[in-house]
């Protein structure tokens, strides 16, 4: 395991010596803020906004802004929370202390055992422990309140152990990768990419970005069910894998004529 991660790590810094385009290298937010605020995220959606109507972008950066952008605003309208989250929480008052996990349930909501319920539509990770401090406090004198916000992410691809894994939401996406075991065989880096019920939200700079900077998965704005995909270096797919078979097979008989050429 410790040798796959130093392969990983340092295969990693080789990749991410290559500049980046100017407006990825404005996305996302500051490494050192593990959430993205309300205030974060409104001035995020701001810039994708501006990058679509600015005639300095091409279309492609600007399909890509309008995506981005789609996917900031879902959140600030419906919250970070999905049904299947899990929440940790530990509360202390006068001196007692209880821990327990919260799941969220259909309408987004948590329950407190003998308390009652908490609507978590609307949401951010970064706003849950005031709102669930706001409702202790209608029971509980005086709570000390710790919160921890769990998502489900899914792993696959080139990596040692794929699967769904339950992890912080704060996670770094390169620790969330070696959370699977990392890597395996021939990864292309350049490649990996973040998918939303089967539609990429996120690829390319950005990704390369979150990776040498160590950005959260909140801060990529990752829901529960989505899934990292590392894919293999040489695999053949899709119009790609036509294209390089196409030109094995145009090679070959130029191949086989050298080849005669030289022994007969």
């Amino acid at each position: 395991m410790q040798c796959r991660a130093l392969v990983w790590w340092m295969a990693l810094v080789a990749t991410l010596v290559t500049p980046v385009h100017t407006v990825a290298a404005q996305e996302g937010a500051e490494p050192e803020k593990l959430y993205m605020s309300r205030t974060d995220l409104v001035s995020l959606l701001d810039f994708y906004e501006r990058s679509v109507a600015s005639p300095a972008y091409g279309e492609r950066l600007k399909a890509r802004a309008a995506l981005h952008g789609d996917v900031v605003r879902s959140r600030l309208q419906e919250g970070d929370f999905r049904v299947g989250d899990r929440i940790v929480v530990t509360v202390e008052s006068q001196g007692i202390g209880d821990s327990d996990t919260l799941i969220v349930e259909q309408g987004r909501l948590v329950r407190f055992p003998d308390l009652g319920e908490v609507d978590l539509s609307g949401v951010l990770r970064s706003e849950l422990r005031p709102e669930l401090q706001g409702f202790l406090e209608q029971y509980v004198r005086e709570p000390r309140l710790q919160s921890k916000s769990l998502v489900r992410i899914q792993l696959s691809g080139a990596v040692a152990r794929p699967g769904f894994y339950t992890m912080p939401s704060e996670t770094p996406l390169p620790d969330a990768i070696m959370l699977a075991g990392g890597p395996e065989g021939d990864v292309d880096l350049s490649g990996i990419r973040i998918e939303r019920r089967g539609r990429k939200i996120l690829s390319g700079d950005p990704i390369q970005d979150a990776l040498a900077e160590g950005r959260t998965l909140d801060q990529l704005s990752l829901l529960g069910g989505d899934q990292i995909v590392v894919p293999r270096r040489f695999a053949l797919g899709g119009s790609q894998g036509t294209l390089r078979s196409l030109q094995y097979l145009l090679a070959l008989p130029f191949s086989i004529a050298a080849l005669l050429a030289v022994f007969f």
